[in-house]
């Protein structure tokens, strides 16, 4: 019986990386982004004072990440319906986008904070 759940496991993580390099290749905000967190967490790693601090840090780095991808879902998704102009899939799109941005800003509330925190 074990070995089947860890067949469909391994499936699903295959189809995780599947994603992660569609991304990484179809989306030059997730680029941008993943450079972003690439600089960020390290620095969090290193300047953050203990695991709280460290999580809250990464973890508003992870949020645009996981934002980003699932705005490019809905893009994606939107897009393979149909490529009209239609209310609903400019809705959902804005939406999605919105989403992001959001992400971003609280991602830079929170190192603003911690910045300025540092600076006193």
């Amino acid at each position: 019986m074990r070995v089947p759940r860890i067949r469909a496991r391994a499936r699903a993580f295959s189809y995780s990386l599947s994603g992660l390099k569609v991304a990484f290749g179809h989306e030059r905000a997730f680029r941008q982004e993943l450079l972003l967190a690439a600089l960020l967490i390290p620095v969090a790693l290193l300047f953050a004072h203990g695991f709280v601090e460290q999580a809250v840090h990464i973890g508003s780095v992870a949020a645009v990440l996981v934002t980003e991808l699932l705005n490019s879902a809905v893009e994606a998704a939107v897009d393979r319906v149909s490529l009209e102009d239609h209310e609903y899939a400019k809705r959902a799109k804005d939406i999605a986008s919105a989403a992001v941005l959001v992400s971003l800003l609280t991602c830079a509330l929170v190192w603003i904070l911690f910045l300025a925190d540092r600076a006193l």
